[in-house]
C-alpha cells in the first residue's frame, strides 16, 4: 500500500548536515499527493475544509433510445453530438503532443514487472507532472519540461487543458474524469499567484486544515476515494500527511465505458493461460467479430471499441517474445501510439480474452531519476521558490508513488489511477479468419478518444 510521497524542507542551517550524511535535525514535509484517478463530487468532511470547489462542465447526457423518442430524442442527439464535437476539437489540439513523453515514460512505468502484472496511467502522471513544474523553477522546472516535451509552461498548460478537455465526459454512457485538489496548511503562507495559476489551469479544489490531524487526513482519503470510485480505496486510505506537510497536490482519474458490443455471458469458460510461473484456469470472454487485425514482427494486436469513447487494444507478443521487449524496442508503444500506421487487414476474428482486475503500485523516483528529473529530488538543487517564500530552498521531492488498477469483463472496462508525489508479430494470415486468443501474457492500452493513452499494462497472471 503505497504512502503518500513526501517532498521534504530542511531548514537552512541543516543543509550541510545532510550533505555530510549527518543525522538531520529537522525536516519539514510537502506532501505532494499527485493522484491520477477520476472525479465524483467531494461531500461531508471534505467540505468542512474547503476553501474553493472546482466546477465540472455539465455534459449532455448521451440520447439512448430508451429514454428518448422522437423529437426528443433528436434534441438529445443534437446536444451530445455538439459535446462530442467540442471534445474532437480538444483532440485535435492534443496532436501528439504527449508522444514523445509517452514513448520515453511508459517503458520506464512498466519496467520491472518480474512476472509480475504492472499497469499504469501516464496520462495521470503527466498531469501530476505538470502540476509539479507549476511549483517549481529553474533547471527544477526544466528537467519536468523536456520530460513532458514542453518547451514553456504556457504551452504545458495549453497541453494540460487540451488532454483535460478532450477526456471529460460524464454523460451517462462514458465516465472519464480527471481532477485535482490543493492540500493546504494552516500554519503556513504561500504564494497566491501560484496556486491561483493551478485553480485556473488544473480545475483544482483548494482545502486547508491541520496537517497531521485525523480530520485532515480523513478528508484527504475520502477526496481520493470518491475522484476514484472507490477503486483505489485499499490505496487510498493508506495515506496520511504529517504534521510537518506544508502542501499537498492531488490529481485523479477514474475511467468507466461499456464495450461497443458486450461479451456474451454465457460464452464465458474455462481456458488455460500460460503465465510465467505456469499454467493456470482461468474464465475466457469469447466473441466472434468482423475488425482489424493488426500484424507486425514480433507481435499481433487487435481493439475492441468502448461505447461513445475510446478503445481498448490488445497486444499479444509472438510465442518465446515477452511485452517487456516490445516495450524495450519500442514496437508496442508506436503501436498503441498510431495504430492507424500498422499494416492491418479486416477479417473474421474469434476473439478469447481473460478477464482480468490487474492493479499496481509503482515508486515513480527511479524511473523520474532515469528519464532525468533529478533535480527536484535534491534538497541542495531543487526549486520551489513559486510555491512558498517560507524555506522554499530547503524542499525537495523525497517520495514519488503512483497507483493503478485496471478491470475488464463482459460489460465493459473500470479503470482508475493516482500518482502521489508527497511536497509522480507475425506475419499477415492467409485467411480471411483468425483466431486470437489472449492465452498468454499480453500487453493492453486504453486510449480516450483524443487517441492518448489513458491507461496501459502488461498482463501476466488474469486475476
Amino acid at each position: 500500500m503505497p504512502r503518500v510521497q513526501r517532498i521534504e524542507a530542511l531548514p537552512k542551517k541543516d543543509r550541510s548536515t545532510l550533505k555530510g550524511g549527518n543525522i538531520m535535525k529537522r525536516l519539514i514535509a510537502l506532501l505532494l499527493a499527485l493522484s491520477a484517478l477520476f472525479s465524483l463530487a467531494a461531500c461531508g468532511g471534505t467540505n468542512a475544509f474547503a476553501l474553493a470547489e472546482a466546477t465540472y462542465p455539465e455534459s449532455a447526457p448521451y440520447p439512448s433510445e430508451a429514454k428518448y423518442s422522437g423529437a426528443k430524442y433528436e434534441a438529445a442527439y443534437d446536444a451530445w453530438s455538439a459535446d462530442r464535437r467540442a471534445r474532437n476539437t480538444a483532440a485535435a489540439s492534443v496532436d501528439g503532443a504527449l508522444d514523445d513523453y509517452i514513448r520515453a515514460a511508459l517503458p520506464a512505468l512498466l519496467s520491472g514487472a518480474d512476472g509480475k502484472n504492472a499497469v499504469c496511467s501516464p496520462v495521470s502522471v503527466y498531469m501530476a507532472l505538470s502540476m509539479l513544474a507549476e511549483v517549481t523553477d529553474g533547471d527544477t522546472r526544466a528537467q519536468i519540461l523536456s520530460l513532458l516535451g514542453a518547451d514553456s509552461m504556457e504551452s504545458l498548460r495549453k497541453t494540460a487543458g487540451n488532454v483535460w478537455a478532450a477526456n471529460y465526459q460524464n454523460d451517462g454512457a462514458v465516465t472519464s474524469i480527471l481532477a485535482d485538489s490543493l492540500w493546504l496548511s494552516d500554519s503556513m503562507d504561500y504564494n497566491s499567484n501560484t496556486l491561483a495559476r493551478l485553480a485556473d489551469s488544473y480545475y483544482a479544489s483548494a482545502y486547508r486544515g491541520e496537517m497531521g490531524s485525523e480530520a485532515f487526513n480523513k478528508a484527504l482519503r475520502r477526496w481520493i476515494n470518491e475522484q476514484t470510485g472507490g477503486l483505489l480505496k485499499d490505496s487510498a486510505d493508506g495515506l496520511s500527511l504529517a504534521p510537518e506537510t506544508v502542501i499537498a497536490l492531488a490529481s485523479t482519474i477514474y475511467f468507466r465505458a461499456k464495450w461497443g458490443s458486450e461479451f456474451s455471458k454465457s460464452a464465458t469458460a474455462d481456458g488455460v493461460f500460460h503465465a510465467p510461473d505456469g499454467d493456470v484456469t482461468h474464465k475466457f470472454m469469447h466473441e466472434t467479430m468482423e475488425s482489424a487485425y493488426y500484424a507486425a514482427d514480433n507481435f499481433a494486436a487487435v481493439g475492441k471499441y468502448l461505447e461513445g469513447s475510446g478503445t481498448m487494444w490488445f497486444l499479444l507478443p509472438d510465442e518465446g517474445v515477452t511485452p517487456e521487449a516490445l516495450l524495450s524496442d519500442g514496437s508496442a508503444v508506436d503501436f498503441f501510439l498510431s495504430p492507424e500506421s500498422a499494416e492491418s487487414k479486416y477479417m473474421t476474428i474469434d476473439l478469447s480474452v481473460p478477464k482480468f482486475d490487474v492493479s499496481a503500485d509503482t515508486d515513480l523516483s527511479g524511473a523520474l531519476r532515469a528519464l532525468g528529473v533529478t533535480d527536484v529530488f535534491d534538497v541542495g538543487k531543487a526549486d520551489f521558490s513559486p510555491l512558498t517564500d517560507d524555506k522554499a530552498d530547503s524542499i525537495f521531492l523525497s517520495q514519488a508513488k503512483h497507483s493503478a488498477r485496471v478491470t475488464i469483463d463482459e460489460e465493459g472496462v473500470v479503470a482508475a489511477a493516482y500518482t502521489v508525489m508527497v511536497a509522480c508479430g507475425a506475419a499477415l494470415p492467409p485467411d480471411e479468419r483468425v483466431e486470437f486468443t489472449l492465452d498468454r501474457p499480453f500487453l493492453f492500452a486504453v486510449t480516450g478518444e483524443s487517441g492518448e493513452i489513458l491507461f496501459a499494462g502488461i498482463v501476466n497472471m488474469p486475476a
